[in-house]
């Protein structure tokens, strides 16, 4: 039966039958990244850190700039968030100004944009707006400095993955931001880098690294039982009674705490696994629905990841999964190279050099595609062997094909592999 005839023959709107169904949840919005909880469990230590720091405003100070660190999921934004949130409130409760500007630097990447972005908030009426671009820098930023002056009080801006802003645009941003108090007439002003990188700081400039690192707070990656208790609190807020069978709560901990203890993952695991059940119709939640989920979010990861990698990334880790394929594990880099040089030869394109390919087997670790580890082979030196991470139920070679012919091509020759033995 054809799908129109199939609607003809439907009592009523296509849409009633899903609408009627009792939701799972008592509000989604508990497992949003962006939803900001009434109470932080096991990050008290580092929000008296904050406190302790921006109370400065409060008293008609300047508050040290801070940089937090942590991996991603450890709380820096979330904590952040709720310390400023607290912040005006108490402010305006006082008659002391206190305005905040958070930054994402991964969205908002030039020195342009970061200016920009804090001068239109500050904009009054009247105020020429302040475009997206066409304007020197140097007039974007004396516009945001004179706007700040006028509106007084703590200015505090939060530049969240600033790491991303310094390696898109260097450290001049940063070098002006922390010379503000310098230069305003009214008002001061604080700066909160938020970094996934504990090693940031070493790519500064002397000068922008001890203004900017006058406070350090590390945010610890969650263990599993804290994640738990993270879950639990959500699943009581957005989650109907009875409906998580024992064990699910545990299973996105665990699995979550394997993920450097990523408690944004772990609470996008319980919010699929309860859509799977909801999906199936089904008035429970288990452990099978969080394994789907698992699997969604991992093709989910990957996928994007795969397809835009460039033309060398793809053929380099395309010789890798060729290689696993043929049962090979803990493949060197010697026999990535020769596969590589193949495929290369096959589909007319010139390989890199073995120096090169070494790069891009250290970039393909990075974003987390293969793992790689250095061997010692005494007098010989250090070799390099690599495996894929890619998980198991994902065709990486298909994905890649889809993307790029070439790599569809090179997938239907014939190659002198070196096998198991």
């Amino acid at each position: 039966m054809g799908f129109l005839r199939w609607c003809y023959l439907m009592e009523g709107n296509i849409f009633e039958k899903i609408l009627g169904q009792d939701s799972l949840f008592t509000d989604r919005k508990a497992f949003d990244h962006a939803f900001e909880p009434s109470r932080l469990p096991h990050r008290e230590h580092e929000v008296d850190a904050l406190v302790r720091n921006l109370v400065d405003a409060l008293n008609g100070h300047i508050p040290s700039n801070m940089l937090l660190y942590g991996v991603p999921g450890s709380g820096k934004t979330v904590v952040t968030r709720f310390v400023l949130g607290q912040l005006r409130e108490k402010g305006k409760e006082m008659g002391q100004f206190v305005n905040t500007y958070e930054i994402n630097c991964r969205n908002v990447d030039t020195k342009y944009r970061v200016v920009q972005t804090i001068a239109s908030q500050l904009a009054q009426r009247g105020d020429p707006p302040v475009p997206f671009t066409g304007w020197p820098t140097d007039r974007v930023l004396e516009t945001m400095i004179m706007r700040m002056s006028r509106a007084g009080g703590v200015h505090i801006i939060v530049l969240d993955e600033v790491d991303n802003l310094v390696d898109r645009a260097g450290d001049d941003l940063l070098y002006a931001l922390t010379s503000l108090n310098t230069v305003l007439d009214n008002g001061r002003c604080s700066i909160i880098g938020i970094s996934n990188d504990l090693h940031f700081t070493q790519h500064l400039d002397p000068r922008v690294s001890s203004r900017l690192s006058q406070e350090d707070v590390v945010f610890h990656p969650y263990v599993a039982t804290e994640i738990q208790n993270i879950l639990g609190e959500r699943a009581s807020m957005g989650i109907r009674e009875d409906v998580l069978e024992q064990g699910v709560i545990m299973l996105c901990a665990a699995l979550a705490a394997q993920e450097h203890g990523d408690a944004r993952r772990a609470l996008d695991l319980l919010r699929i696994s309860v859509q799977k059940a909801e999906q199936r119709a089904q008035s429970k939640v288990d452990t099978k629905h969080v394994r789907l989920a698992q699997s969604q979010l991992e093709y989910d990861q990957v996928t994007p990841v795969l397809k835009t990698l460039p033309l060398h990334q793809k053929l380099v880790l395309f010789s890798i999964c060729l290689n696993e394929e043929n049962g090979l594990r803990n493949i060197s880099t010697g026999e990535v190279y020769r596969t590589y040089a193949e495929a290369c030869a096959k589909i007319g394109v010139e390989p890199l050099t073995t120096r090169r390919v070494s790069s891009l087997l250290n970039e393909l670790d990075t974003i987390g595609l293969i793992m790689a580890r250095n061997v010692s082979k005494g007098r010989g030196g250090r070799s390099k062997q690599v495996n894929s991470a890619i998980p198991k139920a994902i065709d990486a070679i298909s994905l890649m094909s889809e993307s790029e012919p070439l790599i569809n091509e090179a997938s239907f020759g014939k190659y002198h592999l070196q096998g198991h033995f």
